[in-house]
This record gives structure tokens, sequence and C-alpha cells, in this order.
């Protein structure tokens, strides 16, 4: 698997691998860090047929302003005719996203290797 640089973006850090680009989240996604997460994230969902893989499993807190993220780049991705997976093993984040009834709007995997050497075609 060809895997591109893995820069850091304070709580994301961003890798590209098979055409897919693979967005990592870590510690808290709170109101202050959706801030610096959302410019990014924007600018990543930009391109049509964009390939994104969101993994949460390494969040410790995920509140209203994280679930807006996820939603903003499900709807830029879905615009442009691209595919998106999460990657979350967290209860305490499925729980959320149940609550929510965004359980159903998203492509959930437990771990990255769930997606397989290339997530989708």
């Amino acid at each position: 698997m060809h895997q591109g640089i893995a820069p850091s973006f304070g709580h994301i850090r961003i890798r590209r691998t098979d055409g897919w680009t693979v967005v990592t989240f870590h510690g808290e996604i709170d109101i202050a860090s959706a801030l610096t997460i959302g410019p990014r994230l924007d600018a990543l969902t930009a391109l049509p047929r964009c390939r994104v893989v969101l993994d949460l499993n390494a969040v410790g807190f995920l509140d209203a302003s994280g679930l807006g993220l996820l939603c903003r780049a499900r709807r830029r991705i879905a615009g442009r005719s691209g595919r998106l997976l999460l990657v979350c093993d967290r209860p305490h984040i499925l729980r959320l996203l149940r609550l929510t009834c965004l359980d159903g709007a998203f492509t959930v995997l437990a771990s990255l290797a769930d997606a397989g050497p290339t997530p989708l075609p």
C-alpha cells in the first residue's frame, strides 16, 4: 500500500493511501478544535470524487460541533460524487451517532483494517 506524507494539524493527522485521504482525529473534538479542523476538512472535501476516511478511534470526546464537522464533510463529499467512510470503535461515539440518528447516514467500520488495502473501488 502506497502511503503519502502525514501532516498533523492540531487534532487531526492526514495521509494519502491508494487514492484515499485518511484523516485521523485525536483528542477532544469540540467547538474550539472544530474551528481549526473545519477549514482543513473543507480543503480535503473540495475536489470532485474525493475518497475520504475519517478515523475517530483516538477521539476521547466528541460534541455537537464535532458531529457538525462529520455531517458537513458528508454533505460536501456526497455533493461531489465522492465516498466517505467513518472508522470508529469507540462506544461513546457510536452511541452518540445512534442517539442523533446519524448512524445510518455514515458507513461505519470498526478499524482501518476493515476497510482493506483500498477501502472501496
